[in-house]
């Protein structure tokens, strides 16, 4: 359990669900802003704590540089709650502070750090094989056999390599989920350069698989 939330108790976690079912991230935190209220900030962070982590740690690559992003995060959310507009949505605003807080993060040092492949992250091979999937979906043509722990980590060298507007991109829509204009959103940059950057680093991973093939083929 994250620092942020460790005084959270049970009851409190009980509470915190009920009142969660009847107000948005919007309003909570807006409520937050007049109150102060601890509690209503920990609800906050209770609603983001496993997707938010999840995604820190996969845009990372380490578990404990995502712990370090998530508290950093939260703590710029208190910090900037007097800037939220009511009419903007939380979800989408946090974001956009989680990702700015990344990108420091790898651009401190950890840019080419890699994650171990004695040390997998979860769903690794999943989302390594949709990254595929689409690959092989599109004009690049890569092979279609079964990816050996060589390919895995050649694509993941490639995503490391990529461009950080391209990197934040494929995190945010791939990985992520999120639709292109939640990025653009996230990212503030129009829907447009989303895609294009979606599509070129699409492009640069079937580069990068199509010369792996032919060398493997010499």
């Amino acid at each position: 359990m994250r620092a942020t939330v460790n005084y959270l108790e049970v009851n409190t976690r009980r509470q915190l669900h009920a009142k969660e079912l009847q107000v948005t991230d919007e309003e909570l935190l807006v409520e937050y802003r007049k109150s102060g209220n601890r509690e209503t900030f920990a609800l906050l962070v209770y609603r983001y704590e496993r997707e938010l982590f999840n995604y820190l740690r996969r845009y990372l690559g380490n578990a404990e540089l995502a712990e370090d992003v998530f508290q950093a995060t939260f703590m710029q959310v208190h910090l900037k709650c007097e800037q939220f507009q009511a009419d903007r949505r939380f979800r989408p605003w946090l974001y956009t502070i989680a990702t700015n807080q990344a990108i420091d993060a790898r651009r401190r040092g950890k840019r080419h750090q890699m994650v171990s492949l004695d040390a997998p992250r979860d769903n690794d091979s999943d989302e390594v094989g949709r990254m595929v999937n689409l690959l092989e979906s599109g004009d690049s043509g890569p092979a279609t056999e079964a990816l050996d722990e060589e390919r895995k980590q050649l694509i993941r060298e490639t995503l490391e390599q990529l461009p950080e507007s391209m990197y934040s991109v494929v995190q945010l829509v791939y990985f992520q989920g999120l639709k292109y204009r939640e990025a653009a959103e996230v990212l503030d940059i129009p829907v447009g350069t989303v895609k294009s950057r979606v599509h070129s680093a699409i492009t640069r991973l079937g580069e990068v698989w199509n010369t792996k093939n032919q060398v493997e083929k010499k």
